[in-house]
């Protein structure tokens, strides 16, 4: 084949230029790659900046607002006696209860009480009609003495058939029906002074009399009602002075309690409201029941409190504590103190620098011997006199400054001052009662 003629570039043949990469446009490509590149170290070294400088400024804020004081309440530990008690619910009962009835029938007359006020034994409360037991009481009397006439009679005419039957007048079964006559006569006075004791014992019913000391409650039955004997309630008295309050323990309890009760003959108990913060009455504890309940496993128990305050009512709820034994020396904290963690309980301990005028937070381990209500008994882990934490804690930390204000005391008798007051007290009747024997 022949090449003559035949152009050597194709595109010179259609008249086109042909195409040449200029070094010239490689370099502004790397120029525009070095630019993004650039541009983006620059933002991504922003935002790294900013993220630092903000870490920075969490940190520095965060170690000012660990540096600024917290506000919490402090409250110093104690040592004085306290006593180690067992708690149970307790339900107010009176000593002794009684539902008046009535023991003849008839009106009721209009009552000799108040509804509500206090009544001696013996006191007359209530009268029911008495006029047709007068009226039987009287006909027993005239019975009687009709009778006796009779008898009189008998026994004269029978000294005159003795003496009809000495002169042979009269015979022996004359003599013998006379004599018999007044065994009837005799018989029938016995019968007639025993309907008079009945008649009488009836009169006197009608007469309602108060059986114990104690409060009249509310009056069941209105005067002028017709009453029927034996059935119909008119009034409940019930003793509140003093007053019984039963409650239950676990029988895994009742060992130590028995023990106590047969070495102490007297344990102390103290009675408190129900939310087990204020103290209503101390008394002392009676006996425990003869049996256990096998369906709780309990035991019941029953105390007794003098209650010349009255601040025990029947079916009140209360708060038992069963005084065991005193710790002379035992130290105190309250319970809100008390915190726990992985180590176990511990309490949050303020230390003041005098130097400084700076106070501290710290915590220190401590040992718990018993809680009770709202003080802990501790073992160890503190001395008299430290201020722990009682409100604030949860703000704490280990080195954490602190502004202390002293907690606020309870009007209220504490657990250890009631118990240990109950104990003296029944110490006391205890003594007195020795005393006496």
């Amino acid at each position: 084949m022949s090449t003559e003629g035949t152009p050597e570039n194709p595109l010179a043949a259609n008249g086109l230029e042909p195409y040449h990469s200029s070094p010239k446009g490689s370099w502004v490509r790397i120029v525009v790659y070095v630019v993004v590149i650039a541009a983006l170290g620059l933002v991504v070294w922003r935002i790294y900046q900013n993220q630092k400088q903000a870490a920075t400024a969490s940190a520095s804020q965060a170690a000012a607002l660990m540096n600024r004081p917290v506000p919490v309440q402090v409250a110093a530990a104690e040592q004085k006696p306290m006593p180690i008690f067992l708690t149970a619910l307790g339900t107010v009962t009176p000593y002794m209860s009684v539902t008046v009835k009535a023991r003849v029938s008839g009106e009721l007359e209009p009552v000799r009480f108040t509804e509500g006020q206090q009544v001696r034994q013996g006191e007359t409360i209530m009268v029911i009609d008495p006029r047709p037991y007068q009226a039987s009481l009287d006909q027993a009397k005239g019975t009687l003495a009709h009778d006796e006439a009779l008898l009189k009679d008998a026994q004269a005419q029978f000294k005159r058939y003795q003496a009809l039957y000495a002169a042979g007048v009269v015979s022996k079964e004359t003599l013998d029906a006379d004599e018999a006559t007044q065994g009837q006569y005799q018989g029938a006075i016995a019968s007639d002074k025993a309907a008079i004791e009945t008649a009488q014992l009836q009169l006197n019913w009608c007469t309602i009399q108060s059986p114990i000391n104690g409060r009249i409650g509310l009056r069941l039955v209105d005067p002028g009602n017709i009453i029927s004997a034996n059935t119909t309630n008119l009034v409940i008295i019930n003793q509140l002075q003093p007053i019984a309050v039963y409650f239950t323990l676990p029988q895994v309890q009742l060992p130590q309690v028995l023990r106590k009760l047969a070495a102490d003959r007297r344990l102390p108990v103290v009675a408190y409201d129900q939310g087990d913060t204020q103290q209503l009455a101390s008394g002392y504890l009676l006996t425990a029941d003869n049996q256990i309940d096998t369906t709780t496993g309990t035991d019941k128990l029953k105390a007794v409190f003098d209650n010349h305050d009255q601040a025990l009512f029947p079916n009140q709820f209360v708060n038992i504590h069963l005084v065991m034994e005193n710790r002379p020396n035992a130290l105190v904290v309250p319970s809100a103190a008390i915190q726990s963690g992985n180590q176990g309980s511990f309490v949050w301990v303020v230390d003041t620098d005098a130097a400084k005028h700076t106070s501290t937070a710290r915590i220190q381990l401590v040992k718990i011997a018993l809680a009770e209500g709202q003080v802990t008994i501790l073992d160890s882990g503190l001395q008299p006199g430290q201020n722990v934490v009682v409100d604030g804690a949860d703000r704490l930390r280990p080195g954490q400054i602190v502004t202390a204000t002293v907690a606020k005391q309870r009007n209220a008798k504490t657990a250890g001052q009631g118990a240990a007051s109950a104990s003296s007290a029944s110490n006391g009747k205890s003594d007195n009662k020795g005393n006496k024997q």
